[in-house]
């Protein structure tokens, strides 16, 4: 299956064709998905918790996998597209620190444990893929979304392959890819080691009053490679929209909603930072909320068709006709999403219950686990459909996740 910020299939180029007996889901495969999963997650929690931002790991893992995967003559285009399709959950599983941190903050956990925080990732990554099944014919196959950073990991993927990268070009461009890859790198690792040893300063922050009223306002400059790798990834578009949000937020949100506020003691760096977690991230869930409302509302007749197209291909299946149908093509049948996702619902109503009873809220438990249930199963598609929309729409980088989760949890 197709990762959802990298559908190969949607190229505006010549399509890579899958032939039967070509090897897919390999060990090793699965063994260097994994550990590139590893690192690109570390990697995206740590950036995540420092500047607020993940970014997509399939371009990147395409990348490397392809160098990895170029040295066994047996690799094929289609391998190579599961290991960054492993690799893609490193994107995505990151974002859990947007919300499981809070039960720190609000001092209902001490610590995170392990089981707990396990199954919470484990159970909304299972569903996120069933429900991406009867998604995928809606948001891919006939839909007109550009798909920025599939159509650039499909590239990738092609340039990779073994079978079809025969001319010097295309060696030579794969070869460039490793070599900006592993240059990204050390420069990225000399520049933390210079600031390390406070040669330079890589942060320049600055908090200030505006006029008489206590309106705060500031600005943050953060130099980082990394962050630099990341920009290039989203692209220039979204890197102004991000300006010009950050520029309104701190321009006019915090200055105005301090100034309401009238506070004269407080400094002015707690202030604004206050105001700003407060007041002015709401804002911006609320605009996100107002989107993915209209969103959906959107994709109600393609996911109806691609339910549809899902339930075709299984009758199809039934009455052995399988092989008729284009690799691509050939879902898990909707019969077993529907039940995985009805036994994903069993241990997500025990969480529910672990919760309710360490909250005192027993004599309700009841009524509250199947409200409970009831939210999950609709939010999560709704939170899915709205995801996945965005990650075709502008990439799966610049799904706003954190104000997504704001959204859920109000």
């Amino acid at each position: 299956m197709q990762s959802s910020d990298a559908p190969s299939h949607i190229v505006h180029a010549p399509q890579q064709r899958y032939r039967d007996g070509q090897a897919e889901l390999t060990i090793r495969g699965l063994i260097i998905g994994i550990l590139i999963t590893l690192v690109f997650t570390a990697a995206n929690v740590y950036f995540g918790l420092k500047a607020g931002l993940t970014f997509s790991t399939s371009i990147p893992a395409a990348v490397i996998s392809m160098a990895i995967l170029r040295g066994f003559r047996d690799a094929t285009v289609q391998e190579n597209n599961i290991v960054q399709t492993v690799a893609s959950a490193a994107g995505t599983l990151s974002s859990i620190i947007f919300v499981l941190p809070g039960l720190i903050m609000i001092g209902w956990w001490t610590e995170f444990p392990f089981w707990i925080s396990f199954w919470i990732c484990a159970l909304g990554g299972i569903l996120g893929v069933m429900y991406s099944i009867p998604l995928r014919r809606a948001l891919v196959t006939t839909s007109d979304l550009p798909y920025p950073e599939g159509v650039a990991c499909a590239e990738v993927l092609k340039v990779g392959s073994s079978s079809d990268s025969k001319h010097a070009s295309d060696i030579e461009h794969g070869r460039a890819g490793l070599l900006a890859v592993l240059w990204g790198s050390i420069v990225a690792a000399v520049f933390a080691v210079v600031v390390q040893t406070q040669v330079l300063a890589a942060d320049v922050a600055q908090t200030f009053r505006i006029g008489r009223r206590g309106s705060v306002s500031g600005y943050d400059f953060f130099l980082s490679f990394a962050l630099l790798g990341i920009g290039h990834l989203v692209g220039l578009s979204v890197g102004i929209a991000m300006l010009i949000g950050a520029v309104i937020g701190w321009g006019w949100g915090v200055p105005h909603f301090s100034a309401m506020a009238g506070d004269l003691t407080t400094a002015a760096a707690t202030l604004a930072q206050k105001t700003w977690s407060t007041k002015v991230r709401f804002i911006g869930a609320g605009a996100i909320g107002v989107s993915a409302i209209w969103t959906l509302l959107k994709l109600v007749k393609p996911v109806a068709r691609g339910l549809a197209g899902a339930m075709a291909a299984s009758r199809a299946r039934k009455a052995g006709k399988a092989d008729t149908l284009p690799i691509t093509e050939r879902d898990i049948p909707i019969g077993i999403v529907g039940v995985v996702t009805l036994i994903c619902m069993l241990p997500i109503a025990w969480l529910l219950g672990y919760f309710g009873n360490s909250s005192g809220l027993g004599a309700h438990l009841p009524t509250l686990i199947i409200g409970g249930v009831a939210y999950v199963v609709l939010m999560s598609f709704f939170v899915s459909a709205v995801c996945g929309y965005m990650a075709g729409l502008i990439g799966s980088s610049n799904s706003p996740l954190s104000g997504i989760g704001i959204l859920v949890v109000i």
